[in-house]
C-alpha cells in the first residue's frame, strides 16, 4: 500500500505550530530551544565530479538546483531559524519510510522527492531543503553534502552552513550537530558559486549514495 506523506503536518511545522509533534518531538525541544555552540566551519579543497543521481535529479528540476550568488553563503542562527531546521529534520525524518532505490525504482541510485511517502537518504535530504526554503532559509546556505558513514558506504546528508558553523541534517538521527560531531568522512558537496560540486578532501568518492 502506497504511502503519501502528510504535507499539512510538514507545513504546520514550517508555520511553528504544533498540532502534529509526535512524543519524540516532546525529547528533543530541548535542543530546538537553545542555539548550538560555535564551531569551526568545513572548507572546500577544489572541484569534484558530481553525483550522477544529482545531475539527473537537476535536469528534472533545474530551478531547484540553481545556485544565486545574491544569496548569502551562510546564515545567521536565531532562536527560529534553528528551531525551524531542528523541526524540520525530526518530522520529515518521522513522515518517510526507509526504502532503497533498488526496491523503489530497480536502480542503484536515484534522487528524488519521497512523494510516495518512501525514499532513501538524499531524498530525505531533498525534501528537507525543499520545506526550509519554503520556510525563508537561502538554498545557497544549504548544501547536499556526500560522506563516507560508519558500514564505510556512500550515504548523502544536507549541511547548513551558518555563522555559528557548520550543522548537518540527517535521516539517521533526529539531532542536528556540527559537522565534525557526525564521525562521517566528508567527501564532497555542492558549490556554492555555481551549478557544481567541490571535493571536501578527505577521500575518493563513493559512485552512489544508496544507504536508507
Amino acid at each position: 500500500m502506497q504511502k503519501v506523506f502528510s504535507r499539512r503536518m510538514l507545513t504546520a511545522i514550517i508555520a511553528g505550530a504544533a498540532l502534529f509533534l509526535a512524543p519524540s518531538f516532546i525529547a528533543s525541544e530541548a535542543q530546538a530551544s537553545r542555539l548550538p555552540g560555535t564551531s569551526t566551519p568545513s572548507y572546500d579543497a577544489g572541484s569534484a565530479r558530481p553525483i550522477q543521481g544529482w545531475i539527473d535529479f537537476c535536469q528534472r528540476n533545474p530551478t531547484d538546483c540553481v545556485v544565486n550568488t545574491n544569496e548569502p553563503e551562510i546564515i545567521t542562527l536565531d532562536a527560529l531559524s534553528w528551531s525551524t531546521i531542528v523541526s524540520v529534520n525530526r518530522e520529515v525524518n518521522a513522515a518517510i519510510t526507509p526504502m532503497t532505490d533498488i526496491e523503489l525504482y530497480g536502480v542503484a541510485d536515484y534522487w528524488d522527492y519521497p512523494i510516495s511517502g518512501y525514499g532513501d537518504c538524499e531524498d530525505y535530504q531533498l525534501l528537507k531543503r525543499k520545506l526550509l526554503v519554503d520556510a525563508g532559509i537561502p538554498r545557497r546556505a544549504m548544501r547536499m553534502t556526500v560522506v563516507i558513514d560508519e558500514k564505510n558506504e556512500g550515504h548523502a546528508v544536507l549541511m547548513i552552513r551558518t555563522d555559528r558553523g557548520d550543522f548537518i541534517l540527517d535521516n539517521k538521527t533526529d539531532a542536528v550537530v556540527a559537522w565534525h560531531q557526525t564521525g562521517y568522512v566528508y567527501v564532497k558537496r555542492e558549490s556554492q558559486h555555481a551549478v557544481a560540486w567541490t571535493s571536501l578532501g578527505h577521500t575518493s568518492s563513493p559512485i552512489a549514495t544508496a544507504n536508507r
